[in-house]
């Protein structure tokens, strides 16, 4: 019997589900004790896969963590109940945590903070970036429809028909996507010689299936005529205008360019100490029967660009228009080498003047939470209109967006988008007004849920509150003037009392060099010239704060995270739980955190695992080891706990064995780097035992031993490395 076939009040086929009231934490919870693993992450799963659509909510903008709605419904079903039953019953059910404060001291594109208002509980969201702030306040924000309707009309009526002015062909047809090329000067090869276009191949537009759909685009590279090639039978493109035989490879390969003389030169060297120059080369054309085009460049294209050149000069200073440099970081070293110094440098003129127009009609509007909501519009379309996007292909979304990677990776053969867009454009304002703005509006009125019916996760609507708060001050939430609280800053201070918070709900960041804050840059440099809230910090150039807690070195993580657990022992009540969701590859990562939350006088009393929020990440799924589980790390303070906990390394892993077949049996995959990353943790999480007497590093030796055991109990084993395999 699955989890999902245990019987519930909701799953039973009752057209009401129960209505279920908590007000307090229980002094043992099911969190600790009887988590519901299978049940919470087979609706995960089912999320993971369009995350936007089950939780539009927080889905507004791009975030780089942003986690999975079910699982945060899960963990705050099961922290205030007392059974695994109670659990199921509280998460299938019509839970409310009316007089509950939840706090999220991470909280991202805010998750758990809308996840605890749908069950009415109160919520503190504190984060260290304005960009994730923003986000968050979109959660949980009470809009209007019928004002946001009017101001989208205001920017449409102020900003269209300037904007499709300059995305049109010289039949005035409307041009969906221009194709760019960089270009590169041979060093080797006199100044006058013509540049490198830096294609690795000529082919620019295919199927996302081409096995089946093999006819695609392909360019010419001497006239530059736009040719359909097989790409399963073709080698060659044969151009019906000029008659030249070329190749479908292009000049480029990996980081080395080849120019028409035969020098070798990496791309990189060629350079110089600008970003590219960008040669257009081909359109795709809205025709008016509704089919797509896919055409040359011609002479009015051209002087279309150069008109959108003239009109950036002229207008700039009344625009908005990014600002401020790239600092040097994991995250943009990439970029600067590539001598994309400037934010303004990522766009084209056009894309400059056309988002510029866009910006100053927002930034015109009177205050007010639509004008916030279409901020953030704004801000998310930038994201798919930049120089740093690309063609995708027919078949899917048009647009691959900038943050396909966790890098700012520059673009050899860029797509510039039409900005505002038509029905059938991807990436645009008015499309997204629809699949972000509205979805979410629409979701904030009737919430739904993804819950067990007939033994599968399936929809519901009628287990939450809406989603539309006033946000308010924290002495608006003492004394009950408001029921959120979302602010900007460290969450190593917090202005709230002594146990003032009844549950820590959290998912920070963990040991390495991804930060959020190099990335989020990008958005910083529009959104200062916008400020789409009143305390969004406009005089700074930059969204790295010197408190983050995002560092690969263990010191530094370990330093900046106690901080915030010390911070959040404060404030939790003494019946209180802090727990967070955590996966760590490196068996220093966990160390660290085991040693901050001793620190802050906490004990772990639990790890659970629970399905992580990616299935569809191509970064996890080609690791050697790909991880498809979080651990859920429960915590109390340590005078408060009440129940007898395992105190050895075998009888943590008997336990995390149990969660972990719990989640194989409800059909989640579990690879060789869950079982470490979970049984890691419970091991480690000992040392937070007031009467543990081994030391770290003893109780790493014993996790080593205990993966393995664990493993094999669960008939796991680890994936080869693509040199291992060779090797084998």
């Amino acid at each position: 019997m699955t989890i999902f076939e245990q019987e519930s009040m909701f799953s039973t086929g009752n057209a009401e589900p129960a209505q279920i009231s908590r007000n307090a934490v229980p002094p043992v919870s099911a969190l600790e004790t009887a988590f519901p693993a299978g049940l919470v992450s087979a609706a995960a799963e089912r999320e993971s896969w369009r995350k936007e659509v089950h939780r539009p909510a927080t889905h507004t903008h791009k975030w780089w963590a942003q986690r999975l709605g079910s699982v945060f419904r899960g963990i705050l079903a099961a922290a205030v109940a007392e059974s695994e039953q109670d659990a199921v019953e509280c998460y299938s059910n019509a839970l409310r945590l009316e007089d509950l404060v939840v706090c999220d001291p991470f909280a991202g594109s805010g998750t758990t903070l809308a996840e605890a208002a749908k069950l009415g509980a109160k919520v503190v969201g504190r984060d260290i970036n304005p960009v994730a702030t923003l986000v968050q306040r979109q959660a949980l924000a009470q809009w209007d429809l019928a004002r946001l309707e009017s101001v989208y009309k205001q920017v449409e009526a102020r900003v269209r028909r300037d904007i499709d002015e300059l995305h049109r062909d010289k039949h005035g047809r409307t041009v969906l996507y221009y194709f760019w090329v960089a270009l590169a000067q041979c060093p080797h090869c006199p100044p006058s010689s013509p540049p490198v276009e830096l294609f690795s191949r000529y082919v620019f537009a295919q199927h996302a299936y081409p096995k089946k759909y093999p006819n695609s685009k392909a360019i010419c590279p001497h006239c530059h005529a736009v040719e359909i090639v097989n790409v399963v039978e073709d080698k060659q493109i044969e151009c019906g205008s000029c008659r030249q035989v070329s190749s479908l490879t292009g000049p480029v390969n990996r980081a080395v360019m080849t120019c028409q003389q035969g020098h070798e030169t990496k791309v990189l060297d060629s350079l110089g100490d600008q970003p590219p120059k960008m040669r257009m080369y081909a359109k795709q054309v809205l025709s008016n029967d509704g089919t797509r085009l896919y055409e040359p460049i011609d002479e009015f294209d051209i002087a279309l660009y150069e008109k959108a050149v003239r009109l950036l000069a002229e207008q700039a200073e009344h625009l908005v228009l990014p600002a401020g440099t790239l600092d040097d970081g994991y995250n943009t070293r990439q970029a600067i080498r590539w001598n994309y110094r400037e934010w303004k440098h990522f766009f084209n003129a056009r894309q400059l003047y056309s988002m510029g127009l866009l910006g100053s009609a927002i930034r015109d509007l009177d205050s007010s939470p639509e004008r916030e909501a279409l901020a953030t519009l704004f801000s998310g379309v930038l994201e798919f209109n930049n120089l740093f996007c690309s063609f995708k292909g027919e078949g899917t979304g048009a647009v691959r967006h900038m943050f396909s990677n966790h890098v700012l990776k520059p673009e050899r053969t860029p797509l510039e988008a039409h900005p505002w867009g038509t029905p059938v454009s991807s990436g645009s304002f008015s499309t997204l007004y629809k699949s972000r703005i509205l979805r979410a509006w629409e979701y904030k009125q009737q919430p739904h849920d993804l819950v067990p019916v007939d033994g599968k996760p399936e929809r519901a609507f009628n287990l939450s509150v809406p989603l539309s708060l006033q946000l308010g001050s924290a002495e608006d939430l003492q004394h009950q003037r408001s029921s959120a609280y979302v602010q900007c800053g460290s969450s190593a201070s917090f202005d709230l009392p002594n146990n003032s918070v009844d549950l820590v709900i959290t998912d920070p960041p963990f040991m390495d060099n991804v930060h959020y804050s190099e990335l989020a840059d990008f958005f910083h440099a529009w959104l200062r010239q916008i400020q789409p809230f009143d305390d969004y910090p406009t005089d700074v150039g930059t969204t790295r704060h010197t408190e983050e807690v995002q560092s690969a070195d263990p010191g530094e993580f370990g330093h900046a995270i106690a901080a915030v657990w010390k911070e959040c022992a404060r404030i939790l009540k003494p019946s209180g739980i802090l727990a967070f969701t955590f996966h760590q590859a490196r068996i220093a990562g966990w160390i660290e955190l085991v040693k901050a939350l001793e620190t802050a006088g906490l004990v772990v009393t639990a790890v659970q695992p629970v399905k992580a929020e990616m299935s569809t990440s191509t970064i996890k799924s080609s690791a050697a080891n790909p991880s498809n589980l979080d651990s859920i790390v429960v915590c109390r303070q340590a005078d408060q706990v009440t129940s007898a906990l395992p105190t050895t390394a075998s009888a943590v892993r008997k336990r995390a064995v149990t969660a972990l077949r719990e989640c194989l049996d409800a059909g989640i995959t579990v690879g060789y780097a869950d079982v470490e990353s979970v049984i890691r943790g419970s091991v480690l999480a000992l040392h937070t035992l007031p009467d543990c007497t081994a030391s770290l590093e003893e109780l790493s030796i014993d996790a080593e031993r205990e993966v393995f055991k664990a493993a094999t109990e669960l008939n796991v084993e680890p994936k080869k490395s693509s040199r291992e395999a060779g090797r084998s």
